[in-house]
């Protein structure tokens, strides 16, 4: 299993003390595989994902992936994670306004040692970006910086690409057409896919589906 999840716990402060957002997670995700998590909004997706990416620290419970577990890794350790073998697309785009389109997408490649010009140029054709390669983030449409943030993952050819909610803002054929790109991208390399989503559509196009409900796997 390239992802394995066991009895996940956490909770967060409350006014009226801890509020338990998972409990007792237990899921695994094989190479080459794909999962759409479901669930209504506050249901533990998001934190789910985080934990998954080493983006927050769980309270209990174990994360395996590619055979090291990550739930005892420091800082620098989780930063290596997420350069390295894990890439996350977030419902917040994070793109770099400093950097044009081109370099945005190039930039995960480009730290974890691995860019391939052809195919960021592949992914930037594929998702209808081409001649917005030498604009800013801030000249771009919400749905066009979506699709710069799923290109910069794709592009850096993660073992585990995890996406929180990631065609949200974007019409359907589009949606379409990134989940495409994310699907090639586990077919080519033996990635795995987690991706949050409200989209029935898109569920039924991945090899499985999870439903979160009040913090447990329902």
């Amino acid at each position: 299993m390239l992802l394995e999840i066991t009895n996940l716990a956490k909770s967060f402060a409350g006014p009226e003390g801890p509020i338990e957002v998972l409990r007792g997670i237990d899921l695994s995700l094989g190479a080459g595989r794909t999962l759409a998590l479901t669930g209504e909004s506050g249901s533990g997706k998001s934190t789910l994902l985080h934990l998954v990416g080493g983006l927050d620290r769980a309270d209990g419970g174990r994360i395996v992936i590619d055979g090291s577990e990550i739930t005892g890794l420091d800082d620098a350790g989780r930063a290596a994670l997420r350069r390295n073998t894990v890439s996350i697309v977030f419902q917040q785009f994070n793109l770099i306004p400093s950097l044009d389109v081109g370099a945005n997408i190039a930039f995960q490649a480009r730290l974890a040692g691995n860019h391939d010009p052809e195919r960021a140029h592949a992914l930037a054709n594929a998702l209808g970006l081409t001649d917005q390669l030498a604009k800013y983030p801030e000249d771009l449409s919400g749905g066009q910086q979506q699709r710069v943030a799923i290109a910069r993952t794709l592009a850096a050819k993660p073992r585990l690409v995890l996406a929180d909610e990631p065609t949200g803002n974007l019409d359907e054929a589009t949606a379409a057409a990134v989940l495409d790109q994310m699907l090639a991208l586990v077919s080519e390399t033996g990635a795995a896919l987690m991706m949050a989503t409200h989209s029935p559509n898109l569920a039924d196009r991945l090899d499985a589906r999870v439903h979160l409900s009040l913090g447990r796997l329902a």
